[in-house]
Order: C-alpha cells, then sequence, then structure tokens
C-alpha cells in the first residue's frame, strides 16, 4: 500500500512573521495592567511633582520650568521604555524559557525582535500624546506649529525609540537570572536620568558629570526634545547656546549602530543554567 506524501505548505513570509509577532507581543504588554499604569504614570507623576515645586520661570527665558521638565521626561520615557522595560522584558523571556522555545519555531529570529520593538513604539507613543496632553491643558505648554520642529521631533523620536531599544536588547544579557534584572538595569537608569537634564538642568550639573552624561544617548535625546517644544528661548538654557541638532544625530545614530553590533555579537538566547 502506498501512501500520498503530504503537499509541502508555503511559510507565511517573514514580514508577515514579523508583524504577527509584532501583535502578540503588544497584546501582552497591555494585558499586564499595572505594568501599563505604571509606565504611563510615572512620568506624569514627575511633572505634576517638579512643575509643583519648582514653580516660575527660568530667569531670561520665559520658558517654564514645567516645559523645561516636560521635554526631559519625554525623553526618559523613551530610553526608559526602550532600554529598561525592553531589558528587563528580555531578560525574563529568557529566564522563564520562552526564548529557548522560540528558537525551536520555524520563525525567523529577527521576528522576535521587531515584535519587541513595535511594543516599545507603541508604547512610548502613546506615552508621549498624554504627557504632552497634560502639559498643553495644565502647563501652558505650547506645541510648535512649524512643519520643521515637528520633523525634527520625528527624527529624534525614531532615532532615540531605535537606539534605546537596540541598547535594551543588549544589555539583556547582563542579569543572571530574570529576578535580578530590575536591579541590574534600572540602577544605570536612573542615574542617567540625573546626569542627563531630565531631573537636574544640565547647566547646573559640574562639568565632570556633563561630560559623562555627553557619552550616553539620554542627554543628546533631552537635548534634541527640548529643541522642539522650548524653541529660540530655551536655546540660552543649554551649555553651547546652541541645541547641536547635528552632534544630537550623530551621537544616537551612533548609539544605534553600536548597539546592533552589541545585539549580534553578545545576544544569548539560552540562559547561563543552561550552558
Amino acid at each position: 500500500m502506498t501512501t500520498t506524501p503530504a503537499p509541502d505548505v508555503a511559510l507565511p513570509s517573514p514580514l508577515r512573521i514579523a508583524l504577527a509577532r509584532a501583535a502578540v507581543e503588544t497584546k501582552v504588554l497591555f494585558r499586564e495592567r499595572d505594568a501599563v499604569v505604571f509606565t504611563f504614570a510615572l512620568p506624569i507623576v514627575f511633572l505634576v511633582l517638579f512643575a509643583a515645586i519648582f514653580s516660575g520661570s527660568a530667569e531670561g527665558t520665559g520658558v517654564t520650568v514645567a516645559q523645561l521638565y516636560t521635554a526631559g521626561l519625554i525623553g526618559s520615557g523613551v530610553m526608559g521604555t526602550g532600554f529598561q522595560n525592553l531589558g528587563i522584558g528580555i531578560a525574563g523571556d529568557r529566564d522563564d524559557g520562552t526564548l529557548k522555545r522560540l528558537v525551536g519555531l520555524p520563525m525567523p529570529r529577527a521576528a522576535y525582535f521587531i515584535g519587541k520593538i513595535a511594543s516599545v513604539l507603541v508604547m512610548t507613543v502613546l506615552q508621549v500624546a498624554i504627557l504632552l496632553a497634560i502639559a498643553v491643558l495644565f502647563y501652558g505648554l505650547e506645541l510648535p506649529s512649524e512643519v520643521s520642529a515637528w520633523l525634527t521631533f520625528a527624527w529624534v523620536f525614531v532615532l532615540g525609540v531605535s537606539a534605546a531599544s537596540v541598547l535594551g536588547i543588549a544589555v539583556s544579557g547582563l542579569p543572571r537570572s530574570g529576578r535580578s534584572a530590575t536591579a541590574v538595569i534600572s540602577l544605570p537608569f536612573v542615574v542617567l536620568q540625573f546626569v542627563s537634564g531630565v531631573f537636574i538642568p544640565i547647566t547646573e550639573l559640574p562639568d565632570w558629570l556633563v561630560n559623562a552624561a555627553s557619552i550616553f544617548p539620554l542627554k543628546w535625546m533631552c537635548q534634541g526634545f527640548r529643541s522642539v517644544f522650548l524653541g529660540d528661548a530655551g536655546a540660552a538654557l543649554e551649555l553651547t547656546g546652541s541645541y547641536e541638532p547635528v552632534r544630537v544625530a550623530l551621537v544616537l545614530g551612533a548609539w544605534l549602530v553600536g548597539g546592533l553590533v552589541l545585539c549580534v555579537t553578545t545576544f544569548r538566547w539560552k540562559g547561563r543554567r543552561d550552558g
């Protein structure tokens, strides 16, 4: 008795698989309601607190403290979602065996990363929209009317999300387990916020801290977002009296490339105890 061989079944295209994975990651993200609420609420709480504690305007600029903090907290939100949350999430996936199981599936490995970055993009877009709405309604932030300003926002946002995400993927291999990931990854992020102009104006920091912060992308993200929302008046608050858009683009681009190299050379699909 002969049997008819089963017909070959064509697998979905890599793009279709990546989009499906992105949908899965986004759904999983929003099912963690406590984490979603915390992610959205944290920059808003900081904005309300700092606006209440440090009222008034920056001397000689007309820029209110609330407006200054809004720009910095947008950069912090992008970095926090891409670097901190993504790094902790991937470390957890590695620790509970999710990554190990995905390797055994007929799925392009890039689809996993595309899904993760897509979820970061969705989260940051919503986070920025909510923060801007509150700043406009309650703290007098004026949204730019020039197309050029929004184009600047777009490239700073895209470069920032991309660089933060690949760095989050790269740093996910540092924790020894998923349980230690929060402590290992959150500590450098918290330090960066204090030295990158998020909580303390960059002009009030000592030179050695400014030089250290200038190595990392968060300082430049915040500077790029200040150029969009504070305009020419806010340039006086920068150390050089300029927003240095070319330098912002070069530094963020360099971190994106460097982060990609780190991902390719150091990413592990298995936990340390799996060999």
